[in-house]
């Protein structure tokens, strides 16, 4: 299981990676595994500002469809439109090429309440 240190994480399975005041957002090794063939990404709220826990799109693979919950509060300043051409990727590549959307954070102490990369692989069992 792929757990890249530099990351903060979600116990919903996303992840964050921060550069200055910008959040990557996108799902972990783990959540693309357990959704299987990812199909179509479906995230409508670029220029909207969420909070903390809100959810910011759905994520539909073959077999179900989830939410996907912004791990830090701030405007959604960015989607990631290559993932519409080849959802695939998310499968292949979920730290790089899958990114899902980029955040202005309102808030860096939000990052204080996610998960380490030892903690997340504490709760997933790895």
């Amino acid at each position: 299981m792929n757990i890249p240190e530099g990351l903060k994480y979600t116990k919903e399975h996303e992840w964050v990676k921060v550069e200055g005041n910008i959040g990557t957002v996108g799902v972990t090794d783990y959540a693309q595994g357990e959704l299987g063939d990812i199909i179509y990404i479906d995230v409508t709220t670029v220029g909207n500002d969420v909070a903390i826990g809100d959810s910011f799109g759905t994520i539909e693979a073959v077999k179900t469809v989830s939410d996907m919950y912004a791990p830090v509060s701030g405007k959604i300043t960015e989607f990631n439109s290559a993932v519409n051409d080849n959802p695939a990727s998310i499968n292949q590549d979920p730290y790089g090429a899958g990114w899902l959307v980029k955040i202005e954070m309102s808030n860096m102490g939000d990052l204080d309440s996610l998960l380490s990369p030892e903690e997340y692989k504490n709760l997933i069992g790895g």
